[in-house]
């Protein structure tokens, strides 16, 4: 969301993030976008506040009158604050739908007919940090977050298989944002696991194109639109035997450099910054036909005590799906 707001100020949008904490500023990036503080703000007829699905709560409007878009980066955990509200979210007024993949947008058509068809908004890949060394080692990684489970088992099968004989084996968990590029800049395959549960996108595998690695795992929905690139192929879900056999395949697969080259090309055309510009800003023209009136707002973090009792039957398949509760 930090990331839209700074395109559409960009592009000559009138746009701030908003944050209860006076001088708030992510310390993990470079983080220069107009931000608003404070609990509360007025805003106009013609203003738009953008929501996490996850702050959702039933029959909350956390301005009552306003023009609001909930922005879902995870469908499969929409309701996950409110299973049994319908509609869904119980607002006098109607929000728009923002997703970030095909089968988000799929997912909340239909589970949510009654709104107006949710808007695309592409995710966009900085291809100037996720980019190709110019050597490669011969090595396959993964991200163990989300499934320790099965990344335990996935690194025992490659060990213990002959063909990973000189292959170095590289979980990138815990790593800062600029390290991961700097390992996938030469790692040769990158395997996807993602959440149990499911993916909104699947960033990981997006950033591992990017950096023209071949590609295999599993696409959890979300994903599944990543593995159009030509090198990328999917696994079925679960599938941990067949998943260490593709890697070390494709680790020591012929022809390597003119697939790479063309993943990267494939990804960089479709998630740039000028693609997720253009649909915010379509985005943005198509919830400002909503109606709406002025409007007091009231940050989400007001109603966080409420938020985490919801949560809280749901914390262990959360953080088995790398999410914090407290987040």
């Amino acid at each position: 969301m930090t990331e839209h707001v700074a395109l559409l100020v960009a592009a000559g949008v009138d746009a701030y993030r908003w944050s209860p904490t006076p001088g708030f500023r992510y310390t993990w990036f470079d983080d220069t976008v107009p931000t608003l503080s404070g609990t509360e703000i007025d805003l106009d007829a013609d203003d738009l506040v953008v929501l996490p699905e996850l702050t959702i709560l039933p029959g909350v409007d956390p301005a009552p009158g306003g023009r609001k878009v909930i922005f879902v980066q995870g469908h499969f955990m929409t309701f996950l604050t409110c299973p049994d509200v319908h509609p869904y979210p119980g607002w006098d007024h109607q929000p728009a739908l923002w997703t970030i993949s095909r089968d988000g947008v799929e997912v909340l058509s239909r589970a949510i007919p009654h709104l107006p068809p949710p808007m695309l908004v592409p995710n966009p890949i900085d291809a100037d940090l996720f980019r190709p060394a110019d050597e490669r080692t011969p090595s396959i990684a993964w991200m163990s977050r989300k499934r320790p489970s099965e990344s335990s088992l996935l690194k025992q099968l490659l060990r213990n298989d002959p063909r990973s004989e000189g292959v170095e084996l590289r979980d990138i968990r815990g790593l800062p944002h600029e390290e991961v590029a700097r390992v996938l800049a030469d790692t040769s395959v990158f395997i996807a696991l993602g959440a149990p549960e499911g993916e909104g996108f699947g960033l990981p595998i997006a950033e591992a194109l990017a950096s023209g690695c071949l590609v295999t795992g599993y696409g959890l929905g979300g994903g599944d639109e990543l593995f159009e690139a030509p090198s990328a192929w999917p696994v079925p879900n679960l599938r941990t035997v067949e998943l260490a056999d593709r890697a070390l395949e494709l680790v020591h697969s012929p022809d390597q450099q003119r697939v790479r080259d063309a993943g990267r090309h494939w990804l960089t055309e479709r998630y740039n910054a000028k693609v997720t510009t253009d649909a915010l800003l379509a985005a943005v023209e198509s919830a400002r036909a909503l109606p709406a009136t002025g409007s007091r707002a009231t940050h989400p973090s007001v109603w966080e005590a409420e938020l985490m009792t919801s949560i809280a039957p749901y914390a262990a398949p959360l953080e088995a799906a790398g999410l914090d509760a407290a987040e």
